[in-house]
């Protein structure tokens, strides 16, 4: 017969300690997304600006553009956390 390795000692796993592993990965998910978003709204902005020699008002649009998109994403993950 032949096995899968089990990388927790042998020990079977309680399902209420790996949902709140998963949710502990979503959550800790959401901080990444949230700057990653606003860094590439910034970035996306600066570089049009530097394009298109409208310094500074498509870097400020892109990154309100980055900030709304970061907090949909916060607010998703809130919304799909909270306990029914």
């Amino acid at each position: 017969m032949i096995t899968t390795p089990r990388f927790d000692g042998g020990h079977p796993i309680d399902p209420d300690a790996q949902k709140m592993w998963r949710q502990a990965a979503r959550f800790s998910a959401v901080g990444l997304e949230l700057g990653v978003a606003i860094l590439i709204g910034y970035l996306l902005g600066a570089w049009l600006d530097k394009r298109l020699g409208t310094q500074p008002y498509l870097m400020m649009l892109c990154l309100l553009l980055g900030i709304a998109a970061g907090f949909r994403s916060l607010m998703r993950a809130a919304r799909l956390g909270r306990p029914r």
